[in-house]
């Protein structure tokens, strides 16, 4: 008969799955929980199934809480405690556990109480690795943001109090303040278009016309900014990926940092399950191979061929007959260095050292398969 699991075994399974990213366990109980308030909004679903409900609502709210605990725990044991506690990770933790049962104490009704559940949706953001990228876009490109920001606020209050002077006479309900102009100016240059209230005078309608192409303007350049930043930002990422990848290559090892940099923008990653045909004998190849990890198997003629970390294949197509020569199929999880004809005959050109390297292993194989 299994022994029931005490307090340290439990704390050492949380700590287990409460690394630095929301763990799937926490994904499922935020997607849970945060269905279940929604059916608590629904007074016939909620009638049929309360006690369901909010059992499932006191369980997801008892992982978050464990979790928070557990996290606290660990973070004081290793000195770093308020450092937690402060960090955002440690305020959205905080916040999710502790957000309904202070609500409840002090005295909210429980369905009030229990919307605060949907604070729960914060634990995924530090688990994002596109919001990270998202704030250090926004870092970056913070001057050009706040640059269209202040056009926007500009246009946003000139057209209120052009509006404003043109329409107050016509419309003393609808334009009789600035305030209530600016509610108009807001619903024109975002485009949006409520039509609850609109110019009727022939220089009000023109206004109208000019803030909504200011709009479409504007939102343009935001657009601008961030897809351009995000673009540069992944290139960037890619880069980065790919170096650590070509610096774990032993063949580019005696390689400078401007020979690998150059190296690096021409190839592309590959990451392949296991049992993957990469290339087929017959094909006509177009491009070469380089392991950074994991193994792949070459079926030649009456046997088997392993390469693994470092290896490189397909060099052979792209030197002399452009056909493939063999079956490879990786035979683990890999991650492949892509080099294609173009970029190859590119590389060798501005690097002869590795073509030589390249030719000479590429005669030895063909010695050695014939």
């Amino acid at each position: 008969m299994s022994k029931p699991l005490g307090f340290p075994a439990l704390a050492r399974f949380a700590a287990a799955t409460a690394g630095r990213n929301t763990t799937k366990a926490a994904y499922a109980a935020i997607a849970t929980g945060v269905i279940l308030m929604v059916i608590l909004t629904v007074e016939p679903a909620y009638d049929a199934a309360h006690h369901w409900v909010d059992v499932g609502l006191w369980a997801c709210l008892a992982f978050f809480v464990f979790e928070w605990v557990i996290r606290l725990r660990r973070a004081f044991l290793t000195q770093r405690g308020w450092s937690y506690a402060l960090s955002g990770r440690g305020l959205v933790d905080a916040a999710a556990a502790a957000s309904v049962p202070s609500a409840l104490i002090l005295g909210a009704n429980s369905k009030t109480a229990w919307l605060l559940a949907v604070l729960w949706l914060l634990k995924v953001v530090p688990g994002m690795r596109g919001l990270r990228q998202l704030r250090r876009v926004m870092v970056l490109e913070s001057g050009p943001l706040l640059s269209v920001l202040v056009i926007f606020l500009m246009v946003l209050l000139l057209a209120s109090v052009a509006v404003y002077y043109l329409e107050r006479d016509a419309q003393p309900v609808a334009f009789g303040s600035v305030p209530a102009a600016l509610w108009w100016a807001v619903a024109t240059l975002t485009t949006t278009g409520y039509g609850d209230v609109v110019p009727i005078t022939p220089l009000g309608r023109l206004v109208a016309a000019f803030v909504m192409i200011c709009g479409l303007g504007v939102f343009g350049l935001w657009t601008g900014i961030l897809a351009t930043a995000f673009a540069a930002e992944t290139r960037r990422d890619n880069f980065l990926k790919t170096w650590e990848s070509v610096t774990k290559v032993p063949f580019f090892a005696a390689l400078g940092p401007a020979a690998i940099a150059d190296v690096t923008h021409m190839l592309r990653t590959m990451d392949l399950p296991a049992r993957t045909t990469i290339i087929r004998k017959g094909q006509a190849g177009d491009c070469m191979y380089f392991i950074a990890d994991g193994e792949v198997e070459v079926d030649l003629p009456g046997k088997k061929v392993r390469l693994g970390e470092g290896a490189f294949f397909g060099e052979m197509a792209l030197l002399g007959n452009n056909l493939r020569s063999a079956n490879i199929t990786t035979t683990g999880v890999s991650k492949l260095l892509v080099l294609d004809l173009v970029d190859f005959r590119m590389l060798m050109a501005r690097h002869p050292d590795l073509a030589e390297t390249i030719d000479l292993e590429a005669r030895r194989r063909a010695q050695e398969n014939n």
